[in-house]
């Protein structure tokens, strides 16, 4: 493909090549004519003679013969140790005695795709799915976090400062963050909680039932990870009288869970840890606004770069 930059794509090149070698102009008329060097008018008329309309187009600059090409036993090595140890290039490169870049390469020459789009359990490539549409899927999970002494963490204070500040004030507990992400708006709904058992888990969930409801979604089911709270009769009741049907994850497979796992993490980097905050009730009341922006405001790359409430109907409308 030719750069923004050429004087001649492939048709450019055509004409030139016809008006010298078919209707017999000078190559330097030419040459002029189409703004080119007189090499380069030479080098499209002998193509054309050569090859046609078909030479017209770019060729590749790979080379016919690499003498110094990458031996077939180092690569066998390299996607060995890849597929046996799921390893990138730059240890791929100390195990195999050849330099980052060229374990790079053969990577890429095999089709194998980046670590980061495995399975680290299987090393097989993640399978990615979304429900059809709002409400059939909600994820919910809980994400512990500390609290801030007031005054400051280590983050205002320094490590050791902050540490002696909150050992003085003798600790200052956690924030139990409990969400409830609908699948496929990816729309969420955050609670602080003082903590993760069945009986606040379960109103939780009847007051993001309720949330949901007041936004036009209504959930179908809930997929939760195998923490005790989700397995006690106290949740499966609350399920039950929302009309809801409870899932869980399979043991140690936090991805099937990954979309609320994600939400945490994005949290965690756009809110909690954005800034350095004096107190925990700083760091509270600055949640709402980041939630509202999160929800109607904030691209979401998983979803084609639009805010989660774009994908409820006119919801992204009523919101200002």
């Amino acid at each position: 493909m030719s750069h923004r930059n050429a004087p001649l794509t492939p048709t450019g090149r055509l004409r030139l090549a016809r008006c010298v070698v078919d209707d017999g102009w000078p190559l330097r008329r030419a040459a002029e004519r189409f703004q080119v060097s007189h090499t380069t008018a030479m080098r499209w008329a002998n193509r054309y003679r050569q090859l046609g309309a078909a030479g017209m187009h770019d060729r590749s600059s790979r080379p016919h013969h690499s003498p110094r090409q990458t031996s077939a036993t180092v690569e066998q090595q390299v996607l060995h140790l890849r597929r046996e140890h799921r390893i990138g290039p730059v240890r791929l490169a100390a195990r195999c005695g050849i330099a980052a870049s060229t374990a790079h390469r053969i990577l890429i020459r095999h089709h194998l795709p980046a670590l980061s789009t495995l399975d680290r359990a299987t090393g097989e490539p993640v399978r990615r799915y979304e429900r059809s549409r709002p409400g059939e899927l909600v994820h919910i999970d809980v994400k512990k976090l500390g609290r801030i002494s007031d005054g400051g963490g280590h983050k205002v204070l320094g490590r050791a400062a902050g540490r002696a500040h909150q050992d003085r004030r003798n600790g200052t507990g956690y924030a139990y963050l409990h969400t409830a992400l609908d699948d496929h708006t990816r729309l969420a709904y955050t609670e602080d909680l003082p903590d993760e058992k069945a009986a606040t888990c379960a109103g939780f969930l009847t007051r993001a039932a309720a949330w949901f409801t007041a936004r036009g979604v209504t959930i179908e089911r809930v997929i939760t990870d195998n923490a005790w709270a989700y397995s006690k009769n106290t949740w499966r009741t609350t399920c039950h009288d929302l009309g809801i049907s409870p899932r869980w994850t399979r043991p140690w497979r936090p991805q099937t869970n990954g979309k609320v796992e994600r939400f945490h993490r994005t949290l965690l980097e756009e809110w909690a840890y954005q800034r350095p905050y004096t107190s925990d009730s700083e760091r509270q009341a600055a949640f709402p606004d980041w939630l509202d922006w999160y929800n109607y405001h904030r691209p979401h790359t998983g979803i084609g770069g639009h805010p989660p409430a774009s994908r409820i109907t006119n919801l992204s409308e009523q919101h200002s």
